[in-house]
């Protein structure tokens, strides 16, 4: 029995994706195991052990770690796709994928998993590393799953679209550093948005972050500042639109096509 062609080519460039991201290890899972296990030491117990409880209950360490596992999968998810997918354009890789029978969503969506295996990869990475601090009492399995696999989507998404319309390596920096680690740092990662006054706390509900550091929360410890309902309306509603623009570029071949 044949394999269909499209299977294939997904396949094809999925493994790619996996075989880089193992092979270069020490730059893609190593230094956010690093980074993460500082936040714990500083943040959660150096910092954390003065603080106390930042909700009735629930430790300040216990807090920030859904909020550390969360900030690891969006730059990863972001980082890898969007570094990936460039080299891909800089070596014409992709004009070779477009000029094949192989249809716009089945390229999406290859590199788009590749990168979604990398940020789970590292969300199990930085919870096993918590468990070293911190005990773990996982209340909602699907909502903890379901959220860290649509952030992971949702910022792979909008890696895709920024080395679309990257130019040079240099490109893919800006919108990490001036775009994405304000929202997460904004995200409620460190704080309960509850605790903001006013203007402050009206302008971090505009923040999409907000709401998935939220719902992972909720999976992972009970509680939530914001509406399940809600949260989830916005992780898939950027799904879907980053989604649409990404085949949209690749359909139109915008900055791929010399």
């Amino acid at each position: 029995m044949s394999t269909h062609p499209n299977l294939i080519a997904f396949t094809t460039i999925t493994r790619r994706e996996i075989v880089r991201i193992l092979r270069i290890w020490p730059q893609t899972l190593l230094p956010s195991a690093i980074t993460m296990t500082l936040y714990f030491v500083i943040f959660g117990k150096m910092v954390g052990s003065r603080i106390g409880d930042i909700v009735p209950g629930v430790g300040y360490i216990d807090f920030i770690v859904p909020g550390l596992i969360m900030m690891a999968v969006i730059t990863n998810s972001y980082g890898n796709i969007s570094s990936s997918f460039f080299g891909a354009k800089i070596g014409r890789h992709v004009e070779e994928m477009l000029a094949s029978p192989m249809p716009s969503w089945v390229i999406l969506t290859g590199y788009v998993t590749g990168s979604v295996l990398r940020g789970l990869l590292v969300a199990v990475i930085v919870l096993l590393i918590s468990l070293f601090f911190t005990r773990i009492h996982l209340y909602h399995p699907l909502i903890t799953f379901s959220t860290v696999l649509l952030t992971s989507i949702v910022f792979s998404l909008a890696g895709f679209v920024n080395a679309v319309y990257a130019k040079k390596f240099d490109d893919i920096a800006l919108v990490p550093t001036f775009v994405l680690t304000p929202l997460t740092y904004l995200g409620g990662v460190f704080y309960s948005v509850n605790q903001l006054g006013t203007p402050w706390r009206q302008i971090s509900h505009a923040n999409p972050i907000l709401y998935m550091v939220n719902a992972f929360r909720y999976g992972l410890l009970g509680i939530s500042e914001i509406s399940m309902g809600v949260a989830y309306g916005v992780m898939v509603g950027f799904a879907v639109v980053l989604t649409a623009v990404g085949l949209t570029l690749l359909d139109r071949g915008v900055g791929l096509r010399s």
